[in-house]
């Protein structure tokens, strides 16, 4: 009993309830209003039918006939804001209409009319349903259809009259066919909404995911460099006592802390990069490979750029390079980030613009690094590609890490730049950047856009 209570309010809920305009085409747009000029046209037309059929062939005369044909257009009508009054209108109109031509249809001769629903009202109560369908929950649909029913079996087989022509069924079948497509159509737009929101719900966890796994793969080659110089310090503290005569207890005392600090730094290095990898132990650095051990081989830095060029090359691309500046000593963070940038800059210019001509400009300045890597416009068409979309991303983290800026931009001529300033030194890369794009003191860009 509580269910059927419930489900009963809910329906009365529902059948009280008003619903939204029926919405406009979208396009084109000198057509958006076409349904409401069609609808209306066809209310005039049934209103003129239903005020000839119910003043002449219920014999009810033409004031009744007025009323009852304008209420059929106005619920028509209607329909377009509020069908639910409206389907009440058109069905009081016609219950009011058959009862009343009940005691004219005594004296007639068989078949007699049409009734209790005649040609007219019948066309406009089916589209006033068919719109109520559209636009309100399938259980409302359902139970107008059948209170239409059941006062069309009470007219049509309780009441009764004089001769006529049963259009009972008849109409009640025009009714549920409406309903019916009324409720499929909205069911088919409600599933469309329900597919583009899940789509932009799958696009937004998808860039999430791609953001958490390209830092964790940016975490764990940093770990490499850090673990270098977190080990190179222990070492260099254990050894320093042995290069002194004679060393203080408190010189010892203050290395060995040294070394128990690096080491204890090394096992939380050790214990953060074991956590990262458990999620894909198979695969060290994320790169697509591996045996779930960390590379042997080093992590690359800008004295293998001239390999990864000939590589380019040798896949298609036609590159040149250029370096110009004093080329000082780079931290091994600020040299991993800039070979990946290029690398994946130049992939990037493999996927989508074979053919094309490449330029890696490198530019040292007293604060930082600047990278720019130009490709021209590609020379045919760029086959699909099955990459996850970490390229710009990627490249954008590595820059921001470091406290720098990096830039993605269409060329005029329909190539891509991708542009870069990493800074030399931690304490350069903890300066606020202005943004805009400016030149520093030194020649140095301090741009902050990102169009990545």
């Amino acid at each position: 009993m509580p269910r059927a209570r419930r489900s009963l309010s809910t329906l009365l809920a529902g059948l009280s309830s008003g619903s939204a305009p029926l919405p406009p085409m979208s396009r084109p747009r000198w057509l958006r209003r076409l349904p409401h000029v069609v609808i209306c046209l066809i209310a005039v037309v049934a209103a003129i039918g239903s005020i000839d059929g119910v003043s002449t062939s219920y014999r009810l005369g033409v004031e009744f006939g007025l009323l009852a044909g304008a209420a059929q257009g106005v619920a028509l009508v209607l329909a377009l804001w509020r069908p639910f009054p409206a389907w009440w209108l058109s069905l009081s109109a016609t219950f009011i209409a058959a009862v009343a031509a009940r005691s004219n249809m005594t004296d007639m001769v068989p078949p007699g009319p049409n009734w209790p629903w005649i040609g007219p009202t019948t066309v406009a109560h089916a589209l006033i349903l068919f719109l109520l369908a559209l636009r309100m929950p399938a259980s409302v649909s359902l139970a107008v259809l059948a209170v239409t029913g059941l006062v069309t079996a009470f007219v049509q087989g309780v009441l009764g009259g004089g001769p006529y022509s049963g259009t009972g069924v008849l109409a009640v079948s025009v009714f549920a066919v409406a309903v019916l497509l009324g409720t499929a159509l909205r069911g088919s737009r409600e599933a469309r909404t329900q597919l583009v929101e899940q789509e932009y719900l799958t696009a937004e966890e998808r860039s999430r995911r791609t953001l958490l796994e390209e830092r964790n793969r940016i975490a764990r080659e940093l770990h490499d460099v850090v673990a270098h110089h977190m080990s190179v310090i222990s070492i260099q503290a254990q050894v320093a006592p042995h290069l002194v005569d004679n060393p203080s207890d408190e010189l010892k005392e203050n290395l060995d802390g040294i070394r128990q600090n690096a080491l204890e730094a090394l096992t939380e290095l050790r214990r953060v990069l074991g956590v990262l990898r458990s999620e894909n132990p198979d695969d060290a650095y994320g790169l697509g490979a591996g045996t779930g051990a960390a590379p042997d081989a080093p992590q690359p830095t800008l004295d293998r750029l001239d390999a990864l060029v000939e590589n380019t090359r040798a896949a298609g691309l036609a590159v040149t390079t250029e370096v110009t500046g004093e080329q000082l000593p780079l931290p091994p963070g600020v040299e991993l980030s800039a070979y990946r940038i290029v690398q994946e800059a130049l992939s990037n210019a493999l996927r989508h613009a074979p053919g094309s001509v490449v330029r890696v400009e490198l530019t040292h300045f007293p604060r930082g690094l600047q990278i720019r890597v130009v490709n021209s416009s590609p020379s045919r068409p760029a086959p699909p590609s099955p990459g996850a979309g970490h390229g710009l991303l990627g490249m954008r983290e590595r820059a921001m890490m470091l406290g720098g800026t990096l830039m993605a931009m269409e060329t005029a001529c329909g190539g891509f730049t991708v542009a870069a300033f990493l800074p030399r030194s931690a304490a350069t890369a903890s300066r606020p950047l202005r943004s805009g794009n400016s030149t520093g003191p030194n020649g140095t860009p301090n741009s902050t856009g990102d169009t990545s």
